[in-house]
């Protein structure tokens, strides 16, 4: 398959954008450094070879002049002789001469190191011959001796003389030079690199000190409670003249904003907090009263009333109880919300999770309560009268959104760290869309799970409240036919719960799920006597363990 430009471009740009700052601007230097390595390299050394060879054409033509001036025309065509003209005084060693007659090479000699002459064989004949005769210098590789530098002289007698000087020495230095500059330039980047890298690290450091401030503040919980945003970059970087300091400044003065619109928001919550509290505070006496007077009419005169007036009185009295129920559940938010510290004592768990059992029973007999607690009690330190709420809320909440016929299972787990507590069904389950805010105020599901009864739509809000000041965590999943609220307590009290589920040797032995037939005696949770037949758990459906997840 093939990529487009503008495909490979985009990729480019986002495996750029992953690396760091630092070490962009450090590559961004090397291959900077390393480019002004080569052109300074490279110019150097074009500019020095044209260099070495003006001065060895210089002095090629200074000894073309030489050979020029003391030729001689021999009378012999011996191919073996030695040009007597190479031996003019101030010829340099290397020097190559030649005598060539109508195309051919007549004579043919380099001047060696120890000042003799050697003839050179007809095997090099045709680089001579190739060189034009205008009296410039020009390169040409004459065989085995390697590279010249060539001037031709043509003469009155129709002689032509061939005057070269050797390339070595220039190539050689030009060579050595070049590994000079590629082992200056190599060495050069590691020390630039290194010195990069430290410059580049010292000075980001402002910048990772911004970004230290900013990541303080985002490990803050701003969503609720009072919350004092007292981090702000140092003066040393809000410096407005620098990139740095710009941005510092302007990290400053969001959070400046940022803690503003805090404090005006918790002022506002706790404005609402006190008001709630106090209507809900204020509101129990009248309620207390309309039941009393409602009630107390009701009963005196009940069988002389109209039925119409008597109904109308038990409706006074129904809606007052469940307004009286509301304004307790409101003031029961807002002394969570303040921060009220809750009572610290043992509790059995297991009583309380058995007698909540036994009234959710009584309360919904056309339900299937199912029960399965540990043979020992289950002991936290907490709040009794908040803990059996929590339990009673969660199985009121199981029994008013589903059918009758639906069974409910109730699980207790200890351990010595935390207990589990698990009340699930097989009803149809909550809305998906519901269940990220199943514990916010007035949740409602009305429209996919049936109701038996009305509900304030704050049970659940209080039973995350209530879990939250013990330091538990509550949470739920729910698919249709399915849907299971998890509480997990520390044994402790008031503490972080662990990560995971209690596992062996630190749970107790649980017995088998058991119906619940009525309410049980107050000594503790009877010995298991099995499941009845018909009544455990949906083929398909085994009750959770707990190791399973859960949402919290």
């Amino acid at each position: 398959m093939r990529l487009s430009a503008a495909g490979l471009g985009r990729s480019a740009r986002q495996w750029a954008s992953g690396i760091p700052l630092r070490w962009r601007l450090v590559a961004a230097i090397m291959v900077m450094l390393a480019v002004l390595f080569v052109l300074v390299g490279g110019f150097s050394l074009i500019f020095l070879r044209e260099y070495l060879y003006e001065h060895l054409d210089e002095q090629l033509v200074a000894a073309a002049k030489r050979a020029s001036s003391s030729y001689s025309r021999e009378h012999h065509d011996d191919r073996d002789a030695v040009p007597g003209f190479l031996n003019a005084s101030g010829q340099a060693m290397g020097t190559l001469s030649a005598r060539i007659v109508d195309r051919k090479v007549r004579q043919f000699g380099v001047l060696k190191a120890d000042g003799a002459t050697r003839v050179v064989g007809e095997d090099e004949d045709d680089a001579l011959l190739d060189a034009p005769p205008d009296g410039d210098p020009h390169t040409r590789h004459v065989g085995r001796l390697g590279a010249y530098r060539l001037i031709v002289d043509e003469h009155s007698d129709g002689v032509t003389l061939v005057t070269g000087l050797p390339l070595s020495e220039v190539d050689a230095v030009v060579t050595r030079l070049t590994k000079i500059v590629l082992v200056a330039a190599a060495g050069g980047l590691v020390v630039a690199g290194v010195a990069s890298a430290l410059i580049v690290r010292f000075t980001l450091r402002p910048l990772r000190r911004v970004a230290a401030t900013a990541s303080q503040v985002t490990e803050r919980r701003l969503d609720r409670g009072e919350v004092a945003l007292a981090e702000r970059v140092a003066p040393a970087d809000t410096d407005p003249r620098t990139e740095v300091g710009a941005v510092g400044a302007a990290l400053n003065r969001m959070l400046d904003h940022v803690a503003s619109a805090l404090n005006a928001r918790q002022a506002s919550e706790t404005q609402l907090r006190q008001f709630i509290a106090d209507a809900s505070h204020e509101l129990r006496t009248p309620l207390a009263a309309i039941r009393g007077y409602a009630e107390l009419t009701r009963r005196s005169g009940e069988d002389n009333m109209p039925p119409d007036v008597a109904h109308a009185l038990r409706r006074i009295t129904s809606q007052a109880e469940r307004m009286t129920s509301l304004v307790e559940d409101m003031l029961l938010l807002a002394r969570l919300d303040a921060g009220r510290p809750l009572a610290r004592e043992p509790v059995d768990v297991s009583q309380l999770v058995v007698d909540a059992v036994s009234d959710a029973h009584a309360a919904g007999p056309d339900h299937r309560w199912m029960l399965r607690v540990p043979e020992e009690p289950v002991t936290v330190t907490g709040d009794a009268a908040r803990l059996s709420q929590v339990l009673a809320n969660l199985l009121t909440n199981a029994r008013v959104h589903t059918p009758p016929g639906t069974t409910v299972y109730s699980e207790l787990v200890g351990s010595p760290a935390e207990v589990w507590l698990r009340i699930s069904d097989d009803g149809p389950g909550i809305p998906r869309e519901l269940v990220p805010h199943v514990f916010g105020r007035f949740a409602r599901g009305d429209s996919s799970r049936s109701r038996a009864a009305g509900s304030t739509g704050l049970g659940l809000a209080i039973v995350y409240g209530v879990v939250a000041a013990h330091g538990g965590r509550v949470g739920v999943q729910s698919v249709p036919g399915r849907t299971v609220f998890t509480v997990r307590l520390p044994v402790n009290g008031f503490g972080p719960v662990p990560g995971g589920p209690p596992t062996a040797p630190g749970v107790r032995p649980v017995v088998g799920p058991r119906p619940v037939a009525g309410p049980r005696p107050a000594s503790g949770p009877q010995p298991a006597s099995g499941p009845r037949p018909g009544l455990g758990p949906p083929a398909g459906r085994p009750l959770p363990g707990p190791g399973a997840p859960e949402n919290a």
